[in-house]
């Protein structure tokens, strides 16, 4: 990311914009990800792109509200993909579900513009929940078709009458 936006972590653990020479705060993170803007995430100590772990804190902070979209049971089963071989799967089966998800919530939000005349967000929001629930139905279905069979408790057959 050569002209992207660098931001310098110092061991405060505070967040310094270099562009707008600033300190930022993980809601100002948020806001250049959801605005598309470019950016890294550099450790000042150590010079290490900690961009990753910057976003991983912005969505732990996010689940933290009231916005959470992620229940339990999904952050569990993210946990265990990691274990095994099906990490790498996992990963390029949630980030091709989630961009061919926001694809079409675009494409739904354009089309409604089209014949409305404006984005009736209500009925956008409601259709793109729906979607939401869909996908995670989805994504529990391909986690349960890898995860190991459950053995069944030895029978207490003691002879048939």
């Amino acid at each position: 990311m050569s002209d992207a936006r660098v931001i310098k972590k110092y061991p405060n653990r505070r967040l310094y914009d270099t562009r707008e020479s600033r300190y930022i705060t993980l809601n100002d993170i948020r806001q250049l990800v959801v605005g598309g803007e470019p950016f890294e995430v550099i450790d000042k100590k150590t010079g290490d792109d900690i961009t990753r772990a910057i976003l991983l804190q912005v969505i732990a902070e996010q689940e933290q509200s009231d916005e959470s979209i992620m229940s339990e049971d999904f952050l569990s089963q993210i946990i265990r993909s990691y274990s095994g071989n099906m990490n790498t799967l996992v990963g390029g089966y949630l980030e091709r579900s989630l961009s061919m998800f926001m694809a079409q919530q675009q494409k739904m939000s354009e089309s409604w513009k089209d014949v409305v005349g404006v984005e009736p967000f209500g009925t956008v929001t409601e259709l793109a929940q729906r979607n939401l629930n869909q996908w995670m139905d989805m994504q529990k279905q391909m986690l349960a078709a890898f995860a190991p069979p459950k053995k069944d408790p030895p029978s207490s057959d003691s002879g048939e009458s």
